[in-house]
C-alpha cells in the first residue's frame, strides 16, 4: 500500500481544497528555485552562530598557543642562564681574606685570594647563586644573568665612585671597601 501525501489525506477528508493545495505547491517551488538561485537568503542564523563560535575558538587557541610560546623562551633563556653559569664561573679563588654576602636572609663568609677579593669590591666580578651553589662569576655575565632572573644574582658591586658632598666635613677621610676590621 502506498501511503498518500499528508496534502492528499488533507483533500480527502475534506480539510483542504484543491485550489489551496495547489497554491502551496507553487509557492513552495518558487521558493526552493529562488534559494537555488541565490535570489533569497536562506536563515542563516545558524551558520552565523557557527561561524562565531569558530571565531572564539580561533581567538583561544591564538591566547594559548602564545602562552605556551612564552612559557617555552622563558625556559630557554632559564636554560641559558644557568648554562652562563656553569661555564663562565671562576673556578679558582680560595684563598684568605673573608668576604660576607647574603644568601636566604643569611650572612654568608667566602674565601677569597687578594686578586679576587679586589676584583669583587671593585665590581669586576660578581656572586651568582645557583642550585643552593656559589659562584664567582665576571660582571658583565651577571649583568646578562640579571636582565634575564635577577634572583641569581646574590651581589654585583658597582664600580662606579660615590659622589660627595661638598659640606661633609669628613669628606677628605674615605673609608675603603675593602676595610678589614
Amino acid at each position: 500500500m502506498i501511503m498518500a501525501s499528508l496534502q492528499d489525506q488533507l483533500l480527502k477528508a475534506g480539510l483542504a481544497n484543491k485550489q489551496s493545495a495547489k497554491q502551496i505547491r507553487s509557492e513552495k517551488r518558487k521558493k526552493n528555485k529562488a534559494v537555488r538561485k541565490n535570489q533569497t537568503a536562506e536563515d542563516t542564523s545558524l551558520q552565523d552562530q557557527l561561524a562565531q563560535q569558530k571565531q572564539q575558538q580561533a581567538e583561544q587557541d591564538l591566547a594559548r598557543n602564545q602562552a605556551i610560546k612564552a612559557e617555552l623562551e622563558r625556559k630557554s633563556e632559564l636554560g641559558k642562564v644557568k648554562q652562563m653559569i656553569e661555564q663562565l664561573h671562576i673556578k679558582e679563588f680560595a684563598g684568605d681574606n673573608e668576604y660576607n654576602y647574603v644568601l636566604d636572609n643569611k650572612v654568608k663568609t667566602i674565601l677569597l685570594d687578594d686578586i679576587n677579593h679586589n676584583a669583587l669590591v671593585k665590581g669586576r666580578i660578581s656572586i651568582c647563586t645557583l642550585n643552593d651553589a656559589v659562584y664567582l662569576m665576571p660582571s658583565q655575565a651577571a649583568e646578562k644573568i640579571a636582565a634575564v632572573d635577577e634572583s641569581y644574582v646574590l651581589l654585583m658591586n658597582d664600580n662606579q665612585p660615590t659622589e660627595v658632598d661638598e659640606d661633609d666635613p669628613y669628606a677628605d677621610f674615605q673609608i675603603p671597601d675593602d676595610l678589614m676590621w
